[in-house]
């Protein structure tokens, strides 16, 4: 694990650093009108061009070294940054320059998961490859957590022009400790072998649905994270709603979420992670929705509150590292940067869906109907009690339970239950240095 341990600090101090510009900036978006559209803004700002471009990122991953992929990925992120600290310390900059720069990290976050899910089994042997991906995800729940919590310590204390420096380091230290690394069989496939770029960023999702137990189990993912997305996305404000605006309780949940995120990568990267990968993804989703849904709708306080989204986020981990490492052992190399390009896009596709119809049934379904004592809010009201958030409540119950049936069919189902016997993984991969 010695080079791809390399790779990873590089790829944690970066995450880091993004995540500190990206709090940073939501800062400078809501003190120039307090408005909450600039931050919805920037949120998708963040999320559409990544979204957007990971088919064809997977394509242009593919047709590269995985070593080049992720320089290019963090010398576009580099770029970016910098475009914005010269207007920033130009005293020019504008808000329309803050959500180009946003955009333009997301392009790069883009191109930077599919190929480093594919480097990873360049780095590490196939026995190890969900140590790595566990540590990846620890990786991410570090950001996620230290990032805010330094942004506001560094906007008090040294500004935003801090931070774009931090940031601007933290892309040079990945790019040294990407060249430092060897990585193993980093070949490109044939040229005669390519398609048109527009073809060949379709060729990642023509292959998922072309094998019936993949197909299988990108149905289940897609439908998981849509349901479970359903229900997340009203999560704060059911908890707002249920407290009185409390934001301390907020702030509580969401420590419990990184705590959460962070101890399950780290187990899973000492554990190594369940043998039967589908039976241990499937199980791990009952259990996400179980805890942070089910158990989260009908349960009161913020200690419950906490317990619930902690025990949900610890096995997220085992959930996405066993998709990781399915993809890792069954799909050719020269062909995983398109598969992961469409996996993040089947994923985030289902953040817009989910917020487009969870907000608008929020307010004028589930929460009046919960204060009138009808419909589905009146039928659930023995389990997720009444007053204010209660209707909310009763959308993230009905979420957990739709997240669980779909998990429980993915099981049932005999091309995903079998998939190690009908999709045998290939052959095994270069060990780790």
């Amino acid at each position: 694990m010695g080079r791809f341990g390399i790779v990873w600090s590089g790829q944690v101090v970066t995450l880091v650093g993004n995540s500190v510009l990206r709090f940073s900036l939501v800062i400078q978006a809501w003190t120039v009108d307090h408005q909450v559209t600039q931050v919805v803004a920037l949120s998708l700002c963040a999320l559409l061009p990544q979204m957007l471009l990971s088919p064809t990122a997977g394509a242009i991953v593919d047709r590269c070294r995985k070593r080049t992929a992720l320089q290019l990925a963090d010398l576009g992120g580099l770029v970016a940054v910098a475009g914005l600290a010269a207007v920033y310390f130009l005293g020019d900059m504008h808000l329309w320059q803050v959500y180009l720069t946003v955009a333009l990290l997301g392009a790069a976050a883009a191109f930077q998961f599919p190929a480093l899910s594919s480097a990873v089994p360049l780095l590490v042997g196939k026995e190890q490859l969900q140590r790595a991906n566990g540590l990846l995800a620890t990786a991410k729940s570090v950001a996620d957590v230290g990032g805010p919590a330094l942004a506001g310590l560094l906007v008090v204390t040294g500004g935003l022009g801090v931070v774009l420096w931090i940031d601007l380091i933290s892309f040079a230290l990945a790019l040294l400790t990407i060249r430092l690394v060897r990585m193993d069989a980093d070949t490109v496939s044939a040229t005669s072998e390519r398609k048109r770029l527009g073809a060949d960023s379709l060729e990642g999702l023509r292959y998922l649905f072309a094998d019936p137990s993949l197909r299988g189990l990108t149905l289940v993912f897609f439908t998981v994270n849509l349901v479970m997305m359903f229900g997340f996305t009203i999560v704060q404000p059911m908890i707002l709603a249920r407290t009185g605006s409390d934001v301390s309780a907020l702030a509580s949940m969401n420590a419990g979420i990184g705590v959460g995120g962070i101890t399950g990568g780290l187990l899973l990267a000492a554990w190594g992670g369940p043998k039967n990968r589908v039976r241990g993804m499937m199980l791990g989703v009952i259990g996400m929705c179980a805890s942070a849904q089910i158990v989260m709708s009908m349960v009161n306080g913020v200690v419950a509150w906490t317990a619930a989204m902690l025990m949900g986020a610890l096995l997220m981990p085992i959930v996405n590292s066993s998709l990781q490492s399915v993809i890792q052992t069954k799909v050719p190399k020269e062909r995983q940067g398109r598969v992961f390009g469409a996996v993040m896009f089947v994923s985030q596709i289902s953040s817009p869906i989910a917020m487009a119809f969870s907000g608008p049934l929020a307010d004028h379904v589930f929460e009046p109907q919960a204060a009138a004592g009808t419909g589905l809010s009146g039928l659930l009201r023995p389990l997720v009690g009444t007053g204010p958030g209660s209707g909310m409540a009763a959308m993230l119950l009905i979420a957990g339970l739709l997240g669980t049936g779909a998990a429980l069919w993915g099981l049932a189902r005999r091309a995903i239950r079998h998939i190690d016997v009908l999709t045998p993984d290939l052959e095994k991969q270069p060990a780790g240095g």
